[in-house]
């Protein structure tokens, strides 16, 4: 049970930003745990935390600008299944997980990640890209305390990636009433203006 929260909690992360996590678990936990995953065990060390470096800081400035966002969501669209189950596959290593179980928690941290991707994308549609900063800020704080929670607290961070796994399923809820809003005469292009639907 404390592996998969430790894995859920990893994989929320890359739900948020791809290279950050990665770059975070490389910088505290040391270049063993990379050394210990699949992919990034082929990649020489030096080389992989260039890339996480970059990566990092080009997530950072094109979360700030409405263009450059629309591009690095698309991207993390792509990637964030792919980076989810790494997280979730290092964690579990590094947590002595038997090896059927690992294959297990990086296809469910997949998934995790994909979803709260998706929820992203979902919100940055609604909200026309005028995130708040301060929005963008809080997730990027949160990324990385996920991160730590994840080989230090597994319990708190499962929850916390658990409660985040409940908003996108809330999410989903409220956008379904807002797509059936838009198909109304007279409100369509304002969504603001729907009917809430009893529950």
């Amino acid at each position: 049970m404390i592996e998969l929260l430790a894995a859920l909690s990893a994989s929320a992360a890359a739900g948020m930003r791809i290279a950050l996590p990665l770059l975070v678990i490389g910088l505290l936990y040391g270049g063993n745990l990379w050394s210990k995953v699949p992919l990034l065990s082929r990649i020489a060390p030096p080389v992989l935390l260039g890339v996480l470096v970059s990566w990092s800081l080009v997530e950072v400035v094109l979360s700030k600008d409405r263009l450059g966002r629309r591009v690095l969501l698309l991207v993390q669209l792509a990637f964030s299944p792919l980076v989810g189950a790494i997280l979730g596959m290092a964690v579990a290593q590094a947590m002595g997980a038997p090896r059927w179980l690992v294959g297990l928690l990086g296809g469910v941290g997949g998934l995790l990640a994909l979803v709260l991707q998706l929820v992203q994308v979902g919100w940055s549609y609604r909200l026309s890209n005028n995130i708040p900063l301060w929005v963008i800020f809080a997730q990027d704080t949160l990324c990385v305390l996920l991160v730590l929670f994840a080989l230090d607290a597994p319990r708190q961070g499962g929850l916390i990636a658990l409660l985040l796994l409940w908003l996108a399923i809330r999410s989903s809820k409220e956008w379904h009433r807002w797509y059936q809003a838009q198909a109304v005469p007279g409100q369509r292009g304002n969504p603001r203006k729907y009917k809430r639907d009893p529950d």
